[in-house]
């Protein structure tokens, strides 16, 4: 009879869960999934070193769904040396992330339940038998209880999501995202709010809410209202094809009645002119759904252009879309759309690991932060006098222009990317577009001969500039390798899908957290495909200060507090609101408030302070390199150097506990870089983590023959172990276990891996024996100094 408690967790799962699942009803392939990866681990970044931490990967044992895409339960399974509860705790953080009312865990002897819908007085959490795990109806009816969720809506809440037959997903959050919209809509809500990151797939989930409120016939006529005309061409061709011949984009100011979902530039379907209101052409109730995205860039003003078209079709259900909630004292979508139906923030898309962290490089000049007082007697380039003050940050490229200071700049980017990589695409966020302009020449400059090569390196892309808009989608394109450098000012904060965006450039004064967040925005895609895991910041007007505010990854609060007989609508911003001055409507010499730029050439600046900060686990960034890091990681695995050697020294095969150690986001590679090649995995560990002084490979082989260890063997086997010394101090332990290496020069002129392992060794157990001991031998502990 077999012992369960000798049964590994998968074998609980086949013999005693998945079982009894099925027997309470559920059917295996619409129903069960087992093995649901929800997250893939956050990226650490230390140096120009990343790796995932795949330690806080979360992977749900088991997901049950009333319909696919209606998810109503987790399971969470541990082997029988557990209680049947172990699992509840992991369980219950995947039903939080997931919005459900049930979690269950198991150790293959019984389930233990947690019930999030009980009433006061009955047992949360209970443990019944393998046979009494609850049947599909109990379980969607208490998904329905938690949500609110009548039987009259339920229809439209069970409406199939759009698949492809390509296996693609949504993701766990976009999913909560389109149900939750979706529920909101059942239940008669008109005016619907979505906070998503940027870079967490937006437009896809608009897509499948659409789908679903389209096939279902809640929504006939859609309008998907964008401020850019990018957006609405990269949505036409992507994420939004499937909808093929019903779809249309406005132009030539006229809305065709003949299709169904429309998507309309707002500056195409408004303007000053009563004339220009071409939404007016059709009734007020034409669209019964109307999706407005970046919903923060506008319609949140009272007066805005957007507002205009959302009071016009207010019968219909308006989604609002942002990536960053507006809520400052004048203006706030939240007072128009009320509280977000779901949110998901660039933190938890960050700990997750679906977005990009980021390293901050802060850098000090000095006439910014000491301030610059010209002499009584100066005049600028044009010879023209100008006020005598103390000059300071505020004022650089906005009233005063030192030719020098924005040189330097630029040569602190070029050396940057030269010592990473100069075709790394990069995005210099300036002052308004004379800034940009300078910003350009002085890029030029700065690269040399690259820029001689290829006119396209460097690109102003502004929205005066018909050259530079026009390189905008091969700046976004990954397979085009130029432009790699955009120098802009506002047109680039939101909108750009710059997936392969690794360098973020900051010489503009950001006042709006709004804003800041949008440009943070534009490097927070994950690119595998490119190698792209994370990004650089290299802040020189102290805009990244935005990172300590508690705001910058907070809940929304709305300030706006209006009194009894004030009107719910916020007012109007007064001079000197959130918003930025400056921008990519002011253009010439002119600097953000119209006055002429002071522009002076001989005054020199310095860089006075630099450093590196990066993102803690805690969402904080924090000063700390891949040395310290590692260090930490190792000592949370291995309290002490002797409890790391007893493990080191039992593991059978190495490669377990260098697997181990990536698991918690330490690659030996990295490493490597920074300490040296030479030196073998248990040295770099031993040496970073517990401050042993470390033996190259090429030692430590060394130190092996010396002890004339391979007399014990025959000749042949001598040979190979010899040969396997010589791979060591070459490549490194891992190569030496892997029967496979004795495929290779020289092994494989002895014979076969078999004829080797049997003939010289005597069979496999006597080889793995003789690997096990030269590895002994190479890292024995009187060896560190």
């Amino acid at each position: 009879m077999t012992n369960k408690k000798e049964l590994s967790e998968i074998d609980i799962c086949d013999l005693y869960i998945t079982p009894a699942i099925k027997n309470a009803g559920w059917d295996p392939i619409k129903q069960i999934r087992r093995e649901v990866t929800l997250t893939p681990g956050p990226v650490i970044v230390r140096g120009e070193m990343s790796a995932r931490n795949k330690k806080k990967k979360k992977f749900a044992d088991y997901v049950l769904s009333w319909e696919p895409g209606t998810r109503i339960a987790v399971i969470e399974a541990k082997d029988n040396s557990c209680s049947v509860s172990h699992g509840m705790q992991q369980a219950l953080g995947y039903a939080d992330i997931l919005g459900l009312p049930s979690a269950f865990s198991s150790n293959g002897d019984a389930f233990a339940s947690h019930d999030k819908t009980t009433k006061e007085g009955e047992d949360i959490e209970t443990e019944f038998p393998l046979e009494n795990f609850p049947t599909p109806e109990e379980l969607w009816k208490r998904y329905k209880k938690y949500h609110n969720i009548e039987d009259s809506q339920q229809e439209l809440i069970l409406q199939p999501y759009y698949t492809d037959g390509s296996g693609k997903e949504p993701r766990y959050y976009q999913v909560e995202a389109i149900n939750r919209t979706i529920e909101a809509v059942a239940k008669g809500q008109n005016r619907i709010l979505l906070v998503m990151a940027t870079g967490t797939g937006k437009t896809y989930t608009t897509f499948q809410i659409i789908w679903r409120l389209w096939k279902a016939r809640v929504a006939k006529r859609i309008l998907f209202l964008v401020d850019r005309n990018i957006l609405a061409d990269q949505t036409l061709v992507n994420d939004f094809k499937p909808f093929g011949s019903v779809m249309t984009k406005i132009k030539n100011r006229k809305i065709d009645p003949s299709y169904e979902i429309h998507l309309g530039l707002y500056q195409a379907l408004t303007g000053p002119d009563e004339s220009d209101k071409i939404f007016k052409s059709v009734s007020p109730d034409f669209f019964d759904l109307i999706v407005i995205d970046e919903c923060h860039r506008g319609s949140a003003a009272d007066d805005s252009s957007w507002r205009e078209i959302l009071d016009y079709f207010k019968n219909a259900v308006q989604i609002g879309l942002t990536a960053t909630p507006k809520e400052t004292e004048y203006v706030s979508n939240l007072t128009y759309f009320k509280e977000p139906v779901y949110s998901y923030s660039l933190k938890q898309g960050i700990q997750d690991g679906f977005l990009a962290p980021y390293k901050v490089v802060k850098i000090d000049i000095d006439k910014d932060i000491n301030g610059w007082t010209p002499p009584d007697d100066m005049t600028d380039d044009l010879g023209n006098a100008f006020e005598k003050r103390t000059y300071n940050q505020s004022d650089m490229d906005r009233i005063l222009v030192l030719n020098q200071r924005t040189k330097l700049v630029a040569n602190r980017v070029i050396q940057l990317l030269n010592a990473t990589d100069p075709m790394s695409k990069t995005i210099i966020f300036c002052e308004d577009i004379d800034h940009a302009e300078r910003m350009r020449k002085a890029i030029v400059n700065a690269a040399g001969k690259i820029a001689i090569d290829n006119p396209k390196y460097v690109m102003r892309i502004t929205g005066d500039s018909i050259e530079g808009k026009a390189e905008l989608d091969n700046f976004i394109d990954p397979d085009s390798k130029f432009p790699v450098i955009a120098t802009t000012s506002d047109l680039m904060t939101t909108g750009v899908d710059a997936k392969t965006c690794r360098l973020i450039i900051l010489d503009k004064t950001i006042k709006s957290m709004t804003t800041f967040k949008q440009i943070i925005g534009r490097g927070t895609r994950i690119d595998e495909e490119n190698n792209k895991f994370f990004f650089t910041i290299m802040d020189f007007k102290k805009a990244t200060e935005h990172f300590k505010d508690a705001d910058f990854d907070g809940e929304p609060v709305v300030i706006y507090n209006p009194g009894p007989d004030d009107s719910p609508v916020p007012p109007d911003p007064e001079d000197g609101g959130d918003d930025d001055t400056g921008g990519d409507d002011t253009g010439g010499d002119t600097g953000g408030s119209g006055r002429i730029k002071i522009i002076i050439s001989g005054v020199p600046a310095k860089i006075i302070n630099e450093r590196i900060e990066y993102l803690g686990d805690d969402g904080q960034l924090v000063t700390e390199s891949y040395k310290d890091f590692t260090q930490k990681q190792v000592i949370s695995e291995y309290a002490s150097l002797d409890d790391f050697l007893q493990n080191w020294n039992d593991a059978k095969k190495k490669q377990a506990i260098i697997e181990l150690l990536e698991e918690h986001g330490v690659v030996l590679e990295n490493l490597a870089e920074l300490v040296g090649k030479e030196y073998s995995d248990f040295d770099l560990i031993c040496h970073v983590a517990f401050g042993q002084a470390p033996l190259t490979r090429k030692e430590r082989a060394e130190n092996v023959k010396k002890r004339d260890y391979f007399t014990k063997y025959g000749e042949q086997a001598k040979a190979v172990l010899q040969g396997l010394l010589e791979m060591y101090s070459d490549k490194g332990v891992v190569s030496i276990e892997n029967v496979k290496v004795l495929k290779l020069k020289p092994f494989s002129d002895y014979g076969t891996p078999m004829e080797i392992i049997n003939d010289f060794f005597g069979g496999k157990e006597k080889y793995e024996t003789a690997i096990e001991e030269l590895e002994k031998e190479l890292f024995k502990q009187d060896r560190i100094a």
